[in-house]
C-alpha cells in the first residue's frame, strides 16, 4: 500500500477520529478515555462485551447506579457482581457517545495482576460496545484506535 492510500489518510477522509494505543509489556493496549469528562487509562479489550469502571472509582467518574447487582460473566467460569450505570458519556480522543451504558465490577484482581508485573492499575476495560458503537479499526501496525 502506497503512502498516499494509509490507512490513517481513508479513514480520516471518512470521518474516522484517531486514539493513540499505547502497547503494554503484558501484551495489552492500553489507552486514554474520558468518561462524563473525567479522563483516566483504560484497557482496550475486543472480547468484553461490555465497558466496564472500577466500582470504586464511581463517584471520580460520576456514574450514578442502583444497588441492584446483576452477574455479570467473563471468560472464566465464575460470575461477578455488577451494578450498571447509565446516561453516561465516552470519548475516546475526538470521538464521543453520549447515553452509553456502564458496567461497574470490581477491578482488584485485574490491576492485582498488572501491579504484579510492574505495571500500572487501570480504571477500567473499554469494551465491544463501545468499539461496535464508534466502528471501530484497529491499526495495529502503528498503534491507532479508530473510531467513527
Amino acid at each position: 500500500m502506497t503512502n498516499k492510500h494509509s490507512i490513517e489518510k481513508i479513514l480520516t477522509e471518512n470521518n474516522f477520529h484517531k486514539t493513540k494505543l499505547h502497547f503494554t509489556s503484558s501484551n495489552h493496549y492500553k489507552l486514554i478515555a474520558k468518561i462524563n469528562g473525567v479522563k483516566g487509562w483504560f484497557i482496550l479489550d475486543t472480547g468484553a462485551s461490555t465497558t466496564f469502571v472500577a466500582k470504586n472509582l464511581s463517584k471520580k467518574y460520576k456514574l450514578d447506579y442502583k444497588e441492584t447487582t446483576i452477574k455479570a460473566k467473563g471468560a472464566g467460569p465464575e460470575h461477578i457482581d455488577a451494578n450498571l450505570s447509565k446516561n453516561n458519556q465516552i470519548n475516546l480522543g475526538k470521538w464521543q457517545w453520549r447515553h452509553c451504558i456502564i458496567a461497574l465490577i470490581d477491578l482488584t484482581p485485574i490491576n492485582a495482576a498488572f501491579e504484579a508485573v510492574n505495571l500500572a492499575a487501570v480504571d477500567g476495560i473499554i469494551g465491544a460496545d463501545v468499539l461496535k458503537k464508534g466502528r471501530a479499526v484497529i491499526d495495529y501496525d502503528k498503534n491507532y484506535l479508530y473510531m467513527k
